[in-house]
């Protein structure tokens, strides 16, 4: 799985860390669901450092299509809930 975190580049993530990564992903989203400031702020750092960590970087010449797109490292919990949460009027 190929994924891209905005301002940083992609990754390449394969077997075990695919599993992790829906684990902390499904950790986020319920923290961005609930409006937990700090909780949404250390689960969305776990998951950036697990794509970090254990995805492997590609050179930024080689670009290919993301399967999954994570906002910049800085981006704010309300910022957040519009990327992840979409309201029942759209």
């Amino acid at each position: 799985m190929i994924v891209r975190i905005q301002g940083e580049g992609q990754y390449d993530l394969e077997g075990e860390a695919l599993h992790a990564l829906k684990v902390a992903d499904g950790h986020l989203f319920e923290a961005v669901a609930a409006g937990d400031e700090a909780v949404f702020h250390q689960r969305f750092h776990d998951v950036l450092r697990l794509v970090r960590e254990r995805g492997s970087h590609l050179p930024a010449e080689r670009l290919v299509e993301s399967d999954l797109v994570l906002p910049a490292s800085d981006t704010s919990l309300a910022e957040a809930r519009r990327l992840f949460i979409q309201s029942p009027s759209t």
